[in-house]
């Protein structure tokens, strides 16, 4: 989720549009597409919403602890965001803080600690005993207090990245306050397989950039005008592990030069003819209207109100009068423009985006994803400290390029398009399909991105229900591409992208609307494969936690599969390769996957299965004896198979087992 510009611009912004804008709880029948989509129709509710799911099941959902709940539904200042996991704990984000769960039992985790600091939006992610926390908040301070900051240049506003001790989970400590010129919407610890002793933070700061005043050395000038900006580039922190408390920027590298303003798509014509209607009607009535990415935007009261009273102040007025308000009227739309309008680079050329949103590294496989607002950008991360472009990717279905997740083997990259900012409904029946998806690269030579196809959730919702896609990851069941991934009130989506251009749907989870009547947020900010289970942080709800369930389209053997494959830590942004151990239940998901695809013969499927079955009752040596045989006969059927790579991987596993 993104802000426009100071608190709550974005929100309150894309808000104004939303505004404008049968009960039933059902578990479809497991295995393929299901009759009738339960997620059509489903009763609105904060806590008593109805609920569907097809192919997985909710297993347990914990509420917020009593501090983070709103007293009215949707409160933004509540709001629940990212995770991050470290052995059995789940630390979870929210916009007053965070929350420790204990999550040893799935079933029923347990609150270990709820850490009061107010900020926008307390992106999360650890490593080892360090807890990294994201701030971009005007009102964000460096001690957490719930005060705020009421100066426009203070030493105690915070926004950077804090770096907490949470050796003891229940008692964190903050170390350092990495202050940077334009906050940290979202970071990536990047961890560097040369050395092991130091962490790398990549920021990704949205907010304007802070006066010099505040944090020297800040400009916001653009680069041609002065080489410092703190726009167009990243800011990189090196931690020290063995003294954290020593984390400081080191490089601030301009993976955006040359980048020109993308090709984008505009408003749907719903969404402008409902904006012009509002806009005539609100006009009227005197209220401040500007355009904004083509849709014409009644500006809300909270953003009025203190660039009216900065202007009767600067008048030498304690109110606003008439004079003050035409001045702002006349003003309003270029403050707008100046805020969020590429600015002209040589050549009268506008460009392109000056920051990203999110960036998912992969460091064993030196290659980073950027999701940067415009663009989509493929880096080289070799030398984590020194990031380099090597390809982007515009695309005009794409609003808002928001993260990134690769395959296993960095063949494909999947960008996310946040189309509406994560406020707005975006998965109308009115809607393009292609816009406020998934779309899905393949990497060649992890140098060019070749654009293959689109994945969105497929079940229409409601105009009460913002949904769009955002964060998930990889299932890592051996042999696939498969994709748990958020999608706000849109649900939790299980997606295959073996082959990129078709991707398609296994399982889904969904609630109805917290409310039928208008649009209040809630949903899936994210959901998290971790250790067997699926993690999904829900805005309003707290945390689901769900697992998958077999079918026709993902087998008992390929869920056990994925369940061998266990991480001591995880970051989604931070990717880890997975590995599996040449166990019997991996070689049966690969007969599996054989069997739906009719990658081999049937009878040499049958054969290989009863070999298995009988090889895995017999003593070491007996069954060492019948596994290298049928290795040595699976590696001649690959010859003449449909799928002869899988059924070689199948014979390396049977090869492996002991």
């Amino acid at each position: 989720m993104r802000p426009m510009t100071t608190q709550h611009l974005c929100r309150a912004v894309l808000s104004a549009v939303v505004l404008l804008a049968p009960a039933l709880s059902a578990q479809e029948p497991a295995g393929g597409t299901p009759v009738r989509d339960a997620r059509v129709g489903l009763r609105a509710g904060w806590w008593d919403a109805a609920q569907a799911a097809w192919n997985m099941r909710l297993v347990s959902t914990s509420r917020p602890p009593t501090e983070f709940i709103p007293a009215e539904p949707g409160d933004f200042d509540y709001m629940n965001s990212d995770v991050a996991f470290k052995g059995n704990y789940l630390i979870q984000g929210n916009f007053q803080g965070f929350s420790v769960w204990e999550i040893t039992d799935p079933f029923h985790p347990r609150l270990v600690h709820a850490e009061r600091c107010p900020e926008q939006q307390n992106d999360v992610s650890v490593y080892k005993n360090l807890l990294f926390l994201s701030g971009e908040s005007q009102n964000g301070r460096v001690d957490c207090g719930a005060q705020g900051v009421q100066e426009s240049v203070s030493a105690q506003r915070f926004r950077g990245v804090r770096v907490i001790d949470i050796s003891d989970p229940a008692h964190p400590r903050i170390l350092a306050n990495v202050q940077t010129c334009r906050g940290s919407h979202t970071h990536t610890v990047v961890t560097d397989p040369k050395d092991t002793s130091v962490v790398y933070v990549y920021v990704s700061g949205q907010a304007p950039v802070r006066p010099a005043a505040e944090l020297a050395g800040c400009s916001a000038a653009v680069p041609e005008q002065d080489t410092a900006s703190a726009r167009f580039r990243i800011d990189i922190i090196r931690v020290p592990l063995g003294h954290p408390e020593q984390a400081r920027i080191v490089s601030r590298p301009r993976i955006f030069d040359a980048l020109v303003a993308p090709p984008e798509h505009g408003a749907s014509p719903a969404d402008v003819a409902a904006a012009q209607r509002e806009a005539d009607s609100a006009t009227a009535t005197g209220a401040y209207v500007i355009t904004f990415q083509g849709l014409p935007i009644v500006l809300p009261a909270q953003f009025v109100t203190p660039m009216l009273d900065s202007v009767a102040r600067s008048n030498g007025r304690t109110a606003a009068n008439g004079a003050d308000s035409a001045a702002l009227r006349g003003a309003i739309q270029g403050i707008i423009d100046a805020e969020f309008l590429a600015p002209l680079g040589p050549g009268g050329v506008r460009h392109g985006p000056d920051q990203c949103h999110d960036i998912t590294v992969f460091p064993a496989m030196g290659v980073a994803g950027g999701a940067c607002a415009g663009y989509g950008l493929l880096l080289d991360i070799r030398d984590p400290a020194h990031p380099v472009r090597l390809a982007a990717a515009s695309d005009s279905n794409f609003a808002y390029w928001h993260s990134a997740t690769f395959n296993n083997d960095a063949s494909k990259v999947i960008f996310t398009d946040e189309w509406g900012g994560g406020v707005a409904p975006r998965c109308r029946a009115t809607d393009k399909p292609q816009w406020g998806a998934d779309a899905i690269f393949t990497i060649a030579n992890k140098r060019a991105l070749t654009f293959q196809g689109y994945y969105k959730v497929p079940a229409q919702q409601t105009t009460t229900e913002n949904c769009v896609a955002h964060n998930g990851n990889l299932i890592p069941v051996p042999g696939r591409d498969i994709m748990i991934q958020g999608w706000y009130q849109g649900g939790v989506s299980l997606f295959e992208f073996t082959d990129p251009a078709h991707p398609s749907e296994i399982a889904y989870f969904d609630r109805g609307p917290m409310d039928s009547t208008k649009l209040e947020m809630a949903g899936s900010w994210s959901a998290y494969w971790y250790n067997g289970y699926i993690y999904s942080t829900e805005i309003s709800r707290g945390l689901d936690v769900l697992e998958l369930q077999p079918s026709a389209l993902l087998t008992q053997n390929e869920i056990d599969a994925a369940k061998l494959v266990k991480v001591a830590y995880q970051n989604v942004q931070d990717q880890q390769r997975a590995t599996w151990p040449a166990r019997f239940v991996v070689a049966r998901a690969y007969l599996d996957q054989l069997e739906r695809l009719k990658g081999l013969a049937t009878d040499r499927i049958g054969a290989a299965r009863s070999i298995l079955a009988s090889a895995e009752t017999r003593s070491r040596d007996a069954r060492r004896s019948m596994l290298t045989t049928l290795a040595t006969d699976l590696e001649r059927d690959a010859a003449r198979a449909a799928d002869g790579a899988k059924v070689r991987a199948l014979a390396a596993v049977v090869r492996g087992i002991r």
